[in-house]
């Protein structure tokens, strides 16, 4: 998973590693042998000063299969330079019995506050390293700092590979909340929605 421009490439990324990371946790984990991801949407939640935007993101196919090909586009743009320290305070809902439960912090994973999201970035991406392809041939960034300007990332192919999983992050209706922050001022929002469906 990427993202496209400076804001979408750093809150896709490390939501994307908050889902993967599970691999290295050590609560309760299974195999998951074939999953399917159903009905993703997302909105820019920010206020209307919050200089991160993100424009488009399309994902297909629907469903997306685990392990399996997604195909992704994004578009976005940041009016300021994202810069460490980078506060990233993710909220994580799923629905039990029609209502949305908000699932706690386990392990870093889960509703969580991240002093610096930049941190995340160099955990998942060590500095030195190449950024992963595609975000390295369009030439886009994978880690801070990030300058101001837009950024747009071609429908380009990623390969979704086999994953371990907590218990309770194998099947339902999720939701994701993500507020980005630096030098005490909003700097972007972005929720998303999707089901997830595993055997």
């Amino acid at each position: 998973m990427a993202g496209s421009q400076h804001w979408t490439a750093a809150l896709t990324t490390v939501l994307a590693a908050l889902i993967f990371q599970a691999n290295g946790g050590s609560f309760s984990l299974r195999r998951v042998r074939h999953a399917k991801v159903l009905g993703f949407d997302w909105k820019n939640c920010g206020s209307p000063e919050a200089p991160a935007v993100l424009k488009t993101l399309t994902l297909s196919p629907d469903p997306i299969k685990i392990p399996g090909s997604l195909t992704a586009a994004a578009s976005g743009s940041t009016l300021v330079e994202l810069i460490a320290p980078l506060s990233l305070n993710v909220t994580l809902e799923k629905e039990v019995a029609g209502f949305w439960v908000k699932v706690p912090c386990l392990e870093e994973l889960g509703s969580c506050h991240y002093k610096d999201a930049c941190d995340l970035l160099n955990q998942l991406i060590p500095p030195g390293q190449d950024c992963p392809e595609p975000l390295h041939t369009y030439g886009l960034p994978c880690r801070c700092p990030f300058k101001a300007g837009s950024y747009s990332l071609p429908q380009s192919e990623f390969y979704l590979p086999y994953m371990d999983l907590p218990y309770w992050l194998t099947n339902g209706n999720y939701r994701v909340q993500g507020n980005l922050g630096g030098g005490g001022k909003e700097l972007g929002c972005l929720k998303l929605s999707l089901s997830i469906h595993s055997d």
